[in-house]
């Protein structure tokens, strides 16, 4: 698969945020993207992994975007929200959104998509409709999934044993999420991966290779055409 670079976005402090998108094209597009939250820096690594694998493999002809980290100031920063200190992952106009936070952390900011990180986002959305949306974290190891994306999920877990999540998850309410934008306003699934964290005991390269098989399977198959 070759990969493209697109017109890049820009962060509140003006860093660039890269995007690439595969040559084959078509009319909805599978997207895999990491580093919403700037101190998940194991989806990162897993999502930088895939896409130089992905890279090599000429018989995989699929339309793809990968974004390999959204919230780039966050990322060098090491903080979980950007540098205005908004949670882009509470920052979407989804239905619910709503302008209060459980703590600082979920600061959702002063409006929906009040955040550059986001408007890009969303215009890339806008020009390269999402077919299924794969979105890299790290918490503690689960498959979050919103929308008909439970297949996925099955395949994913039979290689690396991860908790599947249908829906909401108990206990965690994510108003103004990609999850819920993704599958309200687009329609189109989301696959929430949340890899393990390195204070687990593991490191990157551990949880690139426990998930390895499982990845480089699912882009084989034809779960995501």
């Amino acid at each position: 698969m070759n990969f493209v670079p697109l017109k890049s976005g820009k962060s509140v402090e003006g860093d660039e945020i890269k995007a690439y998108k595969s040559e084959t094209k078509g009319p909805s597009w599978v997207y895999i993207m990491a580093g919403v939250h700037g101190d998940e820096v194991e989806g990162v690594y897993v999502v930088k992994q895939l896409q130089e694998w992905l890279s090599n493999q000429e018989e995989i002809q699929r339309p793809t975007v990968i974004i390999p980290i959204l919230n780039v100031d966050g990322y060098r920063a090491g903080t979980r929200t950007n540098a205005h200190g908004v949670d882009l992952n509470r920052n979407l106009p989804s239905k619910d959104w709503s302008d209060k936070a459980r703590e600082a952390k979920y600061n959702p900011g002063t409006k929906p998509l009040s955040e550059p990180e986001n408007i890009y986002l969303d215009k890339l959305f806008q020009k390269y409709p999402p077919k299924i949306i794969m979105s890299f974290h790290s918490w503690k190891p689960f498959i979050n999934t919103n929308g008909d994306c439970l297949e996925i999920a099955q395949f994913l877990e039979r290689y690396n044993n991860y908790e599947i999540v249908q829906d909401d998850i108990v206990g965690h309410p994510t108003p103004g999420s990609l999850g819920e934008y993704g599958v309200q306003e687009y329609q189109c699934p989301v696959l929430t991966f949340e890899c393990p964290v390195l204070s687990s005991g593991k490191s990157l390269k551990e949880i690139w290779k426990e998930n390895e098989v499982g990845l480089q399977g699912l882009m084989r198959s034809n779960l995501l055409d």
